[in-house]
């Protein structure tokens, strides 16, 4: 540490020890001190009286200013949700309605093949037995006559 530095706070710390206040200076002080505290105390009796009126107001002016619009926004949350939920049981609905309708077409679809087949094979039934029917009667005829046609004549 500097030494000056030092030297220098002794002698102010030597100073204030021997000025010391004279009694006339301390009761001034506490005659000022005692009209502050009275100061304070009435400061803080209006306080106390005002504090609570204007902290009440603040608030309800801070909850209309800040709650009441979130307030209706839930409530167009709520609404809009409510509509998509509506829309989507309508939905739900008409898409059940048309699996109902695809299956019925489907339905009605295996069972025009179905008939379409059904009459193809008793076509091939028909023809088959017609066919039966011409062997049968070709195997029955011991064969079949043969003439001959020549182009001469007068032979």
């Amino acid at each position: 540490m500097d030494r000056e530095a030092l030297e220098r706070a002794r002698a102010r710390l030597a100073e204030a020890r021997e000025e010391r206040p004279n009694r006339n200076d301390l009761e001034a002080a506490v005659e000022r001190a005692e009209t502050a505290l009275d100061q304070l105390a009435r400061t803080a009796a209006e306080l106390e009286a005002v504090v609570p009126e204007r902290l009440g107001s603040a608030i309800e002016h801070g909850m209309r200013i800040e709650v009441l619009p979130v307030a209706r926004q839930i409530a167009e949350v709520r609404g809009l949700t409510g509509l998509v939920v509506r829309r989507l049981e309508s939905l739900q609905a008409e898409i059940a309605a048309e699996r109902r309708e695809r299956l019925e077409d489907l339905g009605l679809l295996v069972e025009l093949i179905g008939s379409g087949w059904r009459g193809v094979e008793r076509r091939l039934d028909r023809s088959e037995r017609i066919l039966d029917r011409i062997e049968r009667s070709l195997e029955e005829r011991p064969g079949a006559a043969l003439y001959r046609i020549d182009g001469v004549q007068g032979r």
